[in-house]
C-alpha cells in the first residue's frame, strides 16, 4: 500500500510511503483529518473489520459520478481507471459489472476486481477532479455535495457492519400468526392454501391467485373486465372472490419477501445486514442490494427488537419535501410557514385553503410531484397566489426538463438526460441559483434529446429539484449525527429517505434524541444557508420498531 500526504491544494506535500497493512497504516496516523482513496466500498469494510474507523474521506469514484453528471455525461464509466483514460485521451474501459447481493456477506470481499491505479495516476485523477469542481457554477456547493456523499459512504459501510437488531424468534411467531403452519416440500403455508381455496370456490373453478393472468381470465369468464390485479382495482369490484384475493395477495407478498426463507438467508446472530448503497438512485436516495430493507412491512417490524438494556431511537423527518421546497425556492411565505415546528400543511391550509388541511396537502404535493390537471390545477392556482416563488421554482424546473436542459439540486447533483436514463430517473430536478425563479445562466442543452416524452420528463425534473435536494440534506444530517455519536456506544443501524434509527444503550437515548435534533439544524444551515426553515423530527424511543408508529 502506497501513501502520500496531501497539502491544502490537494497536491503531494511529502514523500511517498509504503505500508504492508492498510489497517495499521490508518491506525498509526490518527492525525490524518481526511483520507483520499479510490473506493470507500472496497477499502472501508476491510478497515472496519480490523477495528479501524476513520473520521472523513474523499471517495474518488463516487466524486466521478457526481462530476460526470454535472458535465452532462451521466452514465459514462465512473471508475478511477476510466477517469484517468479520459484525462489522458485514451480508450475508456467499461466499469466492472455490479455484484449481485449475497446474503450474510460483507460486500467488499466479493466485489468484481477493479483496476488498481498506481498512486501517481490516482493523484492525477484527484487533482483533475479538484479542477473540475472549480469549473462548476457553484464550486463551494459542489464540494460540499462531494464531501457529503463521501460521508454517506462511510455511514453506509458502518451500517452494513452493525446490522439492524432482529429477533428471529419474534419473526417466526409473526409468520405463524399470519400464515399458519408450513407444509413439507416448500409449498404455500396453510393460510395461503385456505385463501386460494376460497378464491377458487368463489369463481367456481380452480384459480391460481398468485398468477395475475389466471385471475384476470377468471374475472373475464365471470363477466367482469379488469386490467390488472392491483388492490385498488380489485376493491372496486362486487364479487365474492375479491376479499379472499386481496388478503391472499397481502400475505403472499409477506411469505415471498419476508418469509422463512428470507429469515434464513438474511438474519445472522441477531442482526439483519442488508447492503446499503449510498446514492443508489439519480436523486441521491439510498437503495439496498438485496434483503428488501427499505420495504419492511409494518407487521414484520415487530421483529426489529433492541438488545437487552438497549433502545431504538426512531426519528422521522416531518413534512420534509415542502420544507425543502421552501428552502430552495426562498419563497418568503412558505419559509415563514416552514420555520415553525407545527403542522406545515395546516398552516398552508389556513393561508390558502380556508383551513382545509387535506386540500393544502394535495396542493403542495401536487406541485412537487406534477399533479397539474383537474383538481390539481385548481389547487396549484390557489397555492401560486399565496406562494408564487415556490410554485415558480418547480414550474421552471419542469420547463427546463421538458426542453431537455440539465437540471440540478441545490448542491449540484444533476438529473440525467432522458436519453439513456433508467426508471430511477423518474424523480425530478431543478437548478437552484441565486434567483431561483429564473432559468440558470449557462444551462446546457442536451444534444439529440427527443421531446416525444417531454411532459413526463418535465414531471421528473419538477420532483427531482425537491427530492434530490432533500437527499443532499439527509446526507449532511447523517454525517452530523455520525459525528455526534462517535464517542458513544450508539450506532446508526437504519436509514431510508426521511427516517433514521439509532441503536443505543438506554442511558444514551435522550442524548441521541438531542443529537438528532441538533444534526437536523446543522444540516439545514450547511445545505441551504441561513434561512428561517426548520426540519423537525418526530422521535420515539422504543424497544421494538413497530411501536414507533
Amino acid at each position: 500500500m502506497e501513501l502520500a500526504p496531501l497539502g491544502p491544494d490537494g497536491l503531494p506535500c511529502g514523500p511517498v510511503l509504503r505500508e504492508g497493512d492498510p489497517a495499521e497504516a490508518v491506525r498509526g496516523r490518527p492525525e490524518v483529518t481526511r483520507w483520499v482513496w479510490r473506493s470507500t466500498t472496497e477499502v472501508y469494510p476491510r478497515l472496519l473489520a480490523s477495528g479501524v474507523r476513520v473520521e472523513r474521506c474523499y471517495d474518488i469514484e463516487d466524486a466521478e459520478i457526481l462530476l460526470l453528471g454535472h458535465e452532462g455525461r451521466y452514465g459514462e464509466p465512473r471508475s478511477a481507471a476510466a477517469a484517468l483514460a479520459r484525462l489522458r485521451g485514451g480508450p475508456v474501459p467499461p466499469d466492472p459489472p455490479q455484484r449481485a447481493a449475497e446474503p450474510g456477506s460483507q460486500s467488499s470481499l466479493f466485489e468484481p476486481q477493479a483496476v488498481q491505479l498506481p498512486l501517481t495516476d490516482l493523484l492525477a485523477v484527484y487533482a483533475d477532479q479538484q479542477r473540475r469542481h472549480d469549473a462548476t457554477a457553484h464550486p463551494d456547493r459542489m464540494r460540499l455535495l462531494t464531501a457529503a456523499e463521501s460521508a454517506g459512504m462511510l455511514v453506509a459501510a458502518e451500517m452494513n457492519r452493525a446490522g439492524l437488531p432482529w429477533s428471529a424468534d419474534v419473526h417466526r411467531r409473526v409468520l405463524h400468526e399470519l400464515l399458519g403452519e408450513r407444509y413439507a416440500g416448500g409449498g404455500e403455508p396453510r393460510r395461503l392454501a385456505e385463501l386460494a381455496d376460497e378464491v377458487s370456490a368463489a369463481f367456481g373453478r380452480r384459480v391460481r391467485p398468485d398468477l395475475p393472468a389466471d385471475v384476470v381470465k377468471a374475472f373475464a369468464q365471470a363477466g367482469i373486465k379488469v386490467k390488472s390485479t392491483r388492490r385498488w382495482e380489485l376493491e372496486s369490484l362486487d364479487h365474492p372472490a375479491v376479499k379472499p384475493l386481496v388478503e391472499y395477495k397481502k400475505l403472499y407478498r409477506i411469505w415471498v419477501a419476508h418469509g422463512w426463507s428470507w429469515l434464513q438467508d438474511w438474519v445472522r446472530d441477531g442482526r439483519f445486514r442488508p447492503e446499503f448503497l449510498a446514492g443508489g438512485t439519480v436523486t441521491g436516495r439510498w437503495v439496498t442490494n438485496g434483503g428488501g430493507a427499505l420495504q419492511i412491512p409494518k407487521v414484520i417490524r415487530r421483529a426489529v427488537v433492541a438488545d437487552p438494556g438497549w433502545r431504538l431511537v426512531v426519528a422521522d423527518a416531518d413534512q420534509m419535501e415542502p420544507r425543502v421546497l421552501a428552502a430552495i425556492s426562498r419563497d418568503p411565505g412558505l419559509m415563514e410557514v416552514a420555520g415553525r415546528e407545527s403542522d406545515l400543511y395546516q398552516s398552508v391550509s389556513d393561508r390558502a385553503f380556508s383551513g382545509d388541511r387535506d386540500q393544502a396537502k394535495i396542493a403542495v404535493l401536487g406541485a412537487v410531484y406534477g399533479q397539474t390537471s383537474g383538481d390539481g390545477l385548481k389547487n396549484l392556482a390557489a397555492l401560486r397566489r399565496r406562494f408564487p416563488r415556490a410554485v415558480a421554482y418547480v414550474d421552471d424546473a419542469a420547463r427546463a426538463g421538458e426542453e431537455g436542459r440539465l437540471v440540478r439540486t441545490w448542491l449540484g447533483r444533476t438529473c440525467p438526460p432522458a436519453a439513456g436514463a433508467g426508471e430511477d430517473s423518474a424523480e425530478e430536478a431543478g437548478i437552484p441559483q441565486d434567483e431561483p425563479a429564473e432559468a440558470p445562466a449557462g444551462t446546457e442543452w442536451v444534444p439529440g434529446y427527443a421531446s416525444t416524452n417531454a411532459r413526463a420528463r418535465g414531471r421528473f425534473a419538477r420532483n427531482f429539484v425537491v427530492q434530490g435536494s432533500a437527499a443532499d440534506w439527509t446526507l449532511l444530517l447523517l454525517a452530523a449525527l455520525r459525528q455526534a455519536c462517535a464517542g458513544m456506544a450508539a450506532e446508526l443501524v437504519f436509514f431510508q429517505h426521511d427516517e433514521v434509527i439509532v441503536h443505543c444503550p438506554e442511558e444514551e437515548a435522550e442524548v441521541v434524541v438531542a443529537a438528532i435534533r441538533e444534526a437536523a439544524e446543522l444540516a439545514g444551515r450547511l445545505t441551504f444557508g441561513e434561512t428561517p426553515v426548520r426540519f423537525p423530527f418526530s422521535t420515539a424511543v422504543v424497544e421494538c420498531y413497530a411501536d414507533a408508529k
